[in-house]
């Protein structure tokens, strides 16, 4: 089974002044936070919907104290994009919610079983994908993709489709319904929120942590018509991760086998860029096992 590996929904703060005060004031905010996205009227325009989660986001990280810089608003576009963004963790939509536009995620199937998140992302009319049979759902995904494109909506992949780390290799699905839908392409840089909220690896939670979002250049739709949706992938993954790595903004979540694992059965792969590791996880798949 290729499932999320831990708790659904596990909070462990650090000290325990901040157990008690998550206790008293975070965990009741945020299970008020995620029934006010399930209880929202199912007819909200995409305007409400997406200030309603702005503000149950702004909410859940000026509890936690957490530090959001963001560079780039100014390439935010004004019409319809395909958003591909760098993964760490839950808090990543937290953080990407508070920018001022009306997002979509494409999330896989078994989030939308989690307690209190769950019934949220049903409500907030969010896309459940299963990565692991991509054929059978591309269809549903264009067609619920195409929906959010046209009713003025930006549709948000995680193309690296796990938190594993910096160095996990883009999936070229995102691409793939980008070129199918003729859409531009908007790429966002996230760093530092795994140390907000670590899950599914531990349930480690944090206060005070910065992370920051970057909005780069989008790319044109002519140029996702012309260019093959696998390299562009890999082409804007090397962008995307050269501007993470830069130095100017928190340093990304990394993969440590020691203290991860190495996931066995569950799909992904490592960006060419990091060959050290991505020799060492074939080294762990290609040895027998039992």
């Amino acid at each position: 089974m290729n499932r999320l590996r831990g708790p659904a929904i596990a909070f462990a703060p650090e000290h325990w002044w901040e157990t008690l005060h998550f206790r008293l004031i975070g965990r009741p905010l945020f299970v008020a936070g995620m029934r006010r996205l399930a209880s929202a009227d199912s007819g909200l325009d995409a305007a409400s919907r997406a200030q309603l989660q702005r503000s149950v986001a702004e909410q859940l990280l000026a509890h936690l104290r957490a530090r959001i810089d963001f560079h780039g608003l100014e390439n935010l576009p004004r019409t319809s994009h395909v958003v591909v963004a760098l993964h760490e963790g839950i808090a990543d939509v937290l953080c990407l919610a508070r920018l001022p536009c009306a997002l979509r995620f494409v999330a896989r199937e078994e989030v939308f079983e989690w307690p209190w998140i769950g019934p949220a992302l049903r409500r907030m009319q969010h896309i459940a994908i299963e990565p692991e049979h991509a054929a059978l759902g591309m269809r549903a995904l264009l067609r619920h993709a195409d929906a959010v494109l046209r009713a003025g909506e930006h549709v948000v992949f995680f193309p690296q489709g796990t938190v594993l780390g910096i160095e996990t290799a883009f999936q070229p699905g995102a691409f793939r319904v980008a070129r199918l839908l003729q859409a531009p392409i908007l790429p966002i840089v996230l760093t530092g929120s795994h140390r907000i909220w670590e899950h599914p690896f531990s349930a480690r939670l944090r206060y005070g942590q910065r992370a920051a979002v970057a909005v780069l250049p989008a790319i044109p739709t002519h140029d996702v018509r012309g260019i093959d949706p696998a390299q562009l992938s890999r082409d804007l993954q090397r962008r995307m991760k050269t501007v993470a790595l830069s130095g100017d903004l928190p340093e990304p979540r990394r993969f440590v086998p020691e203290r991860d694992g190495f996931w066995d059965g569950f799909t992904y792969d490592i960006d060419a860029d990091f060959p050290a590791l991505r020799a060492r996880v074939e080294r762990h798949r290609a040895t027998p096992t039992g």
